[in-house]
């Protein structure tokens, strides 16, 4: 390290986030994500939620970085969440210095803690895979369309698969909460549908574990399955969010859990036609499945309809550190 990285990290004052604290934070967010930024939409949601604590660094009064912990599995561990560090202040050792400080704090008051879990981008440090392992991954298909395309879309792609199927296709079934938690935590989707036996939703991973239930229903999901008795498809799929991109751009997250293509193409077309009346603006899809359906499912997108592929493929990875 050298001396300028260390006067950085000497001078760090860290403090829980607070709402006052909520314009600074945008101003180091400004580049996060090629703009689909979720923390103008989250911040203050974030500094009220159970079980989330929101730190804050700052360098001679201002703040030039945050991270945010959430605990899960029954207090057993801890999602980070969140990380930004000023644009200016980049490759100083302030990400390692805000999480050294959450790391200690964490030691310190919840003992009881026994992992730390984290989602990244597929472009991940030798320092990081050091320290953790790995433990499940997405891939990651991203469309973006105007909101007048998106019916069009939906009818081709509607028709596309009907033309596959030797008979007359089976609808898929919006479940209620009651019914998403009940089937979430059987051994089936569990052991045949879950990556690594991981509930991923938003980049958030979780246990499929009574204890995390209550996480899932703040989140207001909406959970369409190509069956209701042993699905070969479960999605989850979050309500339509802003984001930085365009002034009315809406961000839409599916997380579709299961290996058979034809399943993951039902559910992700039911999403869209759920979504479909309530949306408005420039969109942008990020669909979540697994590697080897990733292809097909690129594949059948593939359409006149004028919704074009936001960007390459690309990967989360879920990683997890046991303390």
């Amino acid at each position: 390290m050298s001396a300028s990285q260390q006067d950085v990290r000497d001078f760090l004052v860290y403090s829980f986030a607070e709402e006052q604290d909520f314009q600074q934070v945008l101003d180091i967010c400004r580049d996060a994500f090629d703009g689909l930024d979720y923390m103008p939409v989250t911040f203050h949601r974030w500094l009220h939620e159970a079980g989330r604590l929101v730190f804050i660094a700052r360098l001679k009064g201002r703040v030039v970085a945050m991270e945010s912990v959430l605990m899960v599995d029954g207090g057993e561990t801890v999602v980070f969440q969140g990380l930004r560090v000023a644009p200016d202040l980049r490759s100083r050792g302030i990400a390692g210095a805000i999480q050294g400080h959450i790391t200690d704090h964490l030691r310190h008051l919840y003992p009881q803690v026994s992992a730390f879990r984290m989602s990244r981008g597929d472009q991940l440090s030798p320092q990081l895979m050091a320290k953790y392992r790995l433990i499940a991954k997405e891939a990651i298909l991203s469309l973006c369309c105007e909101a007048e395309d998106l019916g069009l879309f939906v009818a081709e792609l509607r028709s596309r698969l009907s033309s596959q199927c030797d008979s007359a296709p089976r609808r898929p079934v919006t479940l209620n909460q009651q019914q998403t938690e009940t089937l979430i935590l059987t051994d089936h989707v569990v052991s045949n549908l879950l990556p690594s036996k991981t509930i991923i939703n938003n980049w958030e991973p979780l246990r499929p574990m009574e204890a995390n239930m209550e996480i899932l229903r703040r989140r207001g999901l909406t959970c369409i399955v190509d069956r209701e008795f042993e699905p070969t498809a479960i999605s989850l799929c979050t309500t339509p969010y802003a984001v930085p991109y365009r002034h009315d751009a809406l961000y839409v997250n599916i997380n579709i859990f299961g290996r058979s293509l034809a399943s993951v193409c039902a559910v992700f077309l039911a999403q869209l036609e759920a979504l479909l009346p309530s949306l408005h603006g420039y969109l942008i899809f990020y669909t979540y499945v697994d590697p080897d359906v990733w292809p097909g499912l690129h594949q059948t997108c593939r359409n006149k309809s004028n919704v074009s592929y936001f960007s390459d493929y690309c990967e989360e990875l879920v990683l997890e550190k046991i303390l």
